[in-house]
């Protein structure tokens, strides 16, 4: 049995393997299996975009456990923007730099307390048309006044963790996979499937 995530970014493949590993599952990835499967991520929340990736490759692999993942950041203070649209915060031709600028500007003058965010990932597994679970992760801090560090990407550069009093982009890139919100959802997912694969 194979396990297809529901993406095409290798670099994405590459860190849920190293969380998997140890799974008695051939895991591949959308560009694998269906490079011309285009999704339209337009859903309301992070687990109806992340839904609507695996329903749209479980019906065409419904023989094959499929996972379809979103994930974004969340800002009190903006009332949870950017969300779902993370990736596009600052526009059509959305760049990293320009998603943490604009964030920059938009909480000018704020102190650091009233600045708390969270990123946000959620995961649904599939198999045929059955929902077989759903995984969250969370990674909690605060937006800083400043881009600081130069590893990760997205938002690392801005979310202060307090435990680390350091940015996301500031941590060695094996401390952010131990701790991120991605790995946090994928690891309940192991748990998951190690149960599942034993029953099957």
């Amino acid at each position: 049995m194979r396990l297809i995530i529901a993406t095409k970014n290798q670099g994405k493949l590459k860190e849920i393997k190293k969380i998997l590993k140890g799974v008695s599952l051939d895991i591949v990835s959308l560009a694998e299996v269906a490079p011309k499967i285009r999704i339209k991520e337009d859903g309301d929340s992070f687990f109806a975009n992340a839904l609507k990736k695996t329903e749209a490759v479980s019906v065409k692999f419904p023989h094959d456990l499929v996972v379809g993942e979103d994930s974004g950041i969340e800002v009190s203070a903006l009332d949870n923007r950017p969300g779902i649209f993370s990736k596009r915060y600052s526009g059509k031709n959305a760049t990293d730099l320009k998603n943490n600028l604009k964030m920059l500007k938009e909480l000018e003058g704020l102190p650091r307390a009233k600045r708390r965010a969270g990123y946000r990932c959620v995961l649904t597994l599939m198999k045929g048309p059955d929902l077989l679970v759903k995984c969250e992760g969370k990674l909690c801090g605060y937006i800083d006044t400043e881009m600081k560090g130069t590893s990760g990407f997205g938002y690392d550069p801005l979310m202060y963790l307090p435990k680390y009093k350091k940015t996301v982009a500031q941590l060695p890139l094996s401390e952010k996979n131990r701790i991120s919100h991605r790995f946090q959802a994928f690891y309940e997912l192991k748990k998951f499937l190690v149960k599942y694969l034993k029953t099957q």
